[in-house]
C-alpha cells in the first residue's frame, strides 16, 4: 500500500492503463505541455508523444464528438473537460448520440469513451468553477455517471470506466484532489462500476452520499458517535447505475436515512435514492426520508460567507442528522 492524493490516484489509474493497452489516449485542454489544469496527465507528453496525449481547441463539442468518433473506431478515449462547467455544450453529444448509440443499433455498436470533469465547490471558484453537475447527466439512460471520493475509489473506478464498453461520465470532486490522502494498492485492481460501499457502520441511520459530501458525512458520524448514536455511511460511488440493492438494505437495517447532496436539492440524486427507499422499504422506515443538499439558487457564490452559506459543511449534516434520530 501507498499513500496517494485524489488526483494521484486518478493520474495512475490513467499511466497505467495508457501503458497497458495502446488504444488508449488521452485529449482534452491543456492535457499536453501543461499537464492539465490540476496535473493530471503531467508526464503524458513525453512518455506517449501528441498521438496519444492531444491538445485540441478550445471547444469541449468537439473534444466529445471526436471522442465519440474515435471509440466507434476501436480506440478508447479519455477526454478531459478542463471543469465541469464547461460540460453544456457536449450534452448534445453525450446524451444525444453517445448514450444512444448502443440502444439504437440494436446493441451492435458501442462507444467506449471515459469523460473526466473536476466538479463542485468550497474552492473560491464562484459561478463558473463550482458547479455540481451529476444529476443532468445521470437522467440519461445509457450513460454511466461515477463519482468517487477517495483516492482508492478513483484509481480503481477510473481503471474500470477506461475498459468499460459504454460512455462513462468521470466526475472527480477539485476539493479532494489534494485535500484527501489515503492508502492504494500497488498491485493491479479495478472496482465494479455501480456498486456502493458502506465507509462505516452503525445501527441508528443510515447517511447515503457521494463526492466531498461522503467525507464531511463520516465526520459527522464521528461527532455523533461520541454522543452514543451509531451512524451508518454508504457511499455510492456510482449515482448512474444506482445501487439500489446496498441502500435498501442499510436503510431496512437502521429505520432512518437521511441523503446528503452537495448539489441543489431539487431533483437531485438525493430526489431519486429518497424515492427507492420510500417504495421500497418504507414498512422499515421510522421516520421519512430526510434529504440535505445545497440551496435552489443558479450557481455558487464567490464571495467567501456566502459560499460557506451554500456550502454543506460537517456541523450541518450532525444537526440533520440528530434531528432525523430524534423523529
Amino acid at each position: 500500500m501507498a499513500v496517494k492524493s485524489v488526483i494521484e490516484a486518478v493520474r495512475e489509474a490513467m499511466l497505467e492503463e495508457m501503458r497497458r493497452d495502446s488504444r488508449v489516449f488521452v485529449m482534452g485542454e491543456d492535457v499536453g505541455k501543461r499537464g492539465g489544469v490540476f496535473l493530471a496527465t503531467q508526464g503524458f507528453l513525453e512518455e506517449f508523444g501528441e498521438g496519444r496525449v492531444i491538445d485540441p481547441p478550445l471547444a469541449e463539442s468537439s473534444l466529445v464528438g471526436i471522442g465519440i468518433g474515435a471509440a466507434l473506431q476501436g480506440q478508447r478515449p479519455i477526454v478531459e473537460i478542463e471543469f465541469a462547467d464547461f460540460i453544456w455544450p457536449t450534452v448534445n453529444q453525450l446524451v444525444g448520440t453517445a448514450a444512444r448509440a448502443r440502444y439504437g443499433t440494436h446493441g451492435s455498436v458501442h462507444v467506449p469513451m471515459v469523460v473526466r470533469a473536476p466538479y463542485g465547490g468550497g474552492v473560491r471558484g464562484g459561478l463558473y468553477h463550482s458547479q455540481s453537475v451529476e444529476a443532468y447527466f445521470a437522467r440519461a439512460p445509457g450513460l454511466k455517471v461515477v463519482t468517487p471520493a477517495t483516492p482508492y475509489d478513483a484509481k480503481g473506478l477510473l481503471k474500470s470506466a477506461i475498459r468499460d464498453e459504454d460512455p462513462v461520465l468521470f466526475l472527480e470532486h477539485k476539493r479532494t484532489y489534494r485535500l484527501v490522502r489515503g492508502e492504494v494498492p500497488e498491485e493491479e485492481y479495478i472496482l465494479p462500476l455501480g456498486v456502493a460501499d458502506v465507509k462505516r457502520q452503525g445501527q441508528q441511520v443510515t447517511c447515503v452520499t457521494y463526492g466531498l459530501m461522503l467525507h464531511y458525512c463520516l465526520e459527522a458520524a464521528e461527532t455523533l458517535a461520541k454522543e452514543g448514536v451509531g451512524v451508518e455511511v454508504v457511499d455510492l460511488r456510482t449515482v448512474r447505475p444506482l445501487d439500489t440493492e446496498t441502500v435498501l438494505s442499510s436503510a431496512r437495517k437502521t429505520g432512518r436515512v437521511l441523503v446528503v447532496q452537495e448539489d441543489n436539492r431539487f431533483l437531485g440524486i438525493g430526489a431519486e435514492v429518497a424515492a427507492v427507499v420510500a417504495e421500497q422499504a418504507f414498512d422499515a422506515l421510522d421516520a421519512p426520508v430526510t434529504r440535505l443538499a445545497g440551496p435552489d439558487v443558479p450557481a455558487m457564490p464567490f464571495s467567501p460567507p456566502l459560499e460557506a452559506a451554500f456550502m454543506l459543511s460537517p456541523e450541518k449534516i450532525a444537526g440533520a442528522l440528530r434531528q432525523l434520530v430524534a423523529y
